[in-house]
């Protein structure tokens, strides 16, 4: 299955930049890599800042008829159902009197 193309794209023609061969003329026009470049240098890793509260992981079995109900509400219907859990009030717990 093809995923739709993305509606952000940078405008460029990538193909042609990759399909390029660096030729041994054009060497002679890159500046020399000197160590005070490298010193300047910073990694990008790139990718989402971690969160100070990051979401768990679980599994939770649901009647297929309550997923189809929250699904019909469209796009971000699982964080709106996150939402309306964090909502409602916690049950108390049974005591063993």
């Amino acid at each position: 299955m093809n995923k739709p193309a993305s509606r952000r794209t940078s405008g460029t023609d990538l193909a042609r930049v990759d399909a390029h061969k660096v030729k041994p003329h054009e060497y002679k026009e890159l500046p020399e890599l000197t160590d005070a470049m490298l010193a300047r240098a910073v990694v990008n890793k790139g990718g989402r800042p971690k969160s100070e509260n990051p979401r768990q992981l679980i599994s939770l079995r649901l009647p297929p008829e309550v997923v189809a109900r929250w699904r019909a509400t469209g796009p971000g219907w699982q964080t709106r159902m996150a939402e309306r859990l964090a909502k409602s009030p916690l049950p108390r717990p049974k005591s063993d009197a």
